[in-house]
């Protein structure tokens, strides 16, 4: 066994720091370090574990196979440091630090944002950082705290939490129904000038389902926008471009506005859910718990 008091355990932190840098000079930087500390540091750590950690040339650094076991441990156990200070901190019930948000674009604008800020104004030791994209994010090589996601959820390791549903209508613009009127029927809109949002799995295709049960595939012929970001769709319908199937909260006040009307409001696009994904841990910290209540409150479902 180790004797842990022969290591000098904040090596971990930079030697975590250099691999996640990808270089010396890199890690010296972002650690406000000279270069030749960040390298005594190394040697040192590597002298005091015993092995060989990194493997370095003039053009590139990279891991031995010990050293990537090792870094993969240290980042976790750097982690887990951190978890139990934030858990310590929270028994005081002020969320605090900075709370790191990922979110699809549209909802990140719409929702999020303005959550965040409510949150900032009521916990002022709160710092938060939001980053939107319509991709996918690894939350744990991204350093994320919480992500919210649409839909249907992926398969991951992570834990997830309900907090509300997810609608879609098909809308479009006034100018635009005055154009191509009103479809009275499914069947009438395939034909339709449509806006796609090409991240969909299935950008032309979808389900419609009565109040009486019965359903109807449609598949849009007449394709005339296509963007892979909502809020551009969101643009593209308030200009007149085709019909939009959208989500609820990306086109409420539109509709209350009348900016947008809803086509065949008898008929909807099946509901899923909205979930905040977040890595596992023994304890929530209390910045993401609060972030989460507030998404709940903000869904009202």
């Amino acid at each position: 066994m180790v004797e842990l008091n022969n290591v000098n355990l904040n090596r971990l932190i930079t030697f975590v720091a250099v691999v996640d840098a990808g270089s010396l000079t890199a890690a010296a930087e972002r650690l406000g370090l000279a270069k030749s500390m960040v390298s005594k540091h190394m040697q040192l750590l590597e002298a005091e574990v015993g092995v060989g950690l990194l493997l370095r040339s003039t053009r590139k650094l990279a891991l031995t196979e010990a050293g990537r076991a090792f870094y993969d441990a240290s980042r976790q156990l750097l982690q887990q440091a951190g978890q139990a200070i934030e858990q310590a901190r929270s028994s005081r019930d002020i969320p605090q630090g900075t709370l790191r948000v990922a979110s699809p674009i549209d909802y990140g604008v719409m929702v999020v944002a303005p959550l965040l800020s409510q949150l900032r104004a009521r916990y002022p030791a709160l710092k938060v950082e939001l980053v939107c994209g319509d991709g996918l994010i690894d939350l744990i090589a991204e350093g994320i705290d919480v992500t919210v996601r649409l839909g249907k959820l992926a398969d991951s390791g992570y834990m997830a939490a309900r907090v509300g549903r997810l609608r879609r209508w098909l809308v479009a613009s006034p100018a635009f129904v005055a154009r191509h009127g009103m479809p009275d029927a499914p069947e009438a809109l395939p034909a339709l000038p449509y806006i796609a949002l090409t991240v969909l799995q299935q950008p032309q295709s979808f389900t419609l389902e009565h109040a009486d049960g019965r359903q109807h595939a449609v598949r849009m012929l007449n394709t005339v926008f296509a963007t892979n970001t909502a809020t551009v769709c969101r643009a593209a319908a308030l200009a007149g471009d085709g019909v939009l199937r959208a989500t609820e909260f990306s086109v409420r006040e539109d509709l209350a506005a009348g900016r947008l009307v809803r086509l065949l409001p008898a008929w909807t696009l099946p509901e899923s859910d909205i979930h905040a994904v977040f890595p596992a841990s023994p304890h929530l910290p209390q910045k993401v718990r609060v972030f989460i209540d507030a998404l709940k409150l903000a869904a009202g479902d």
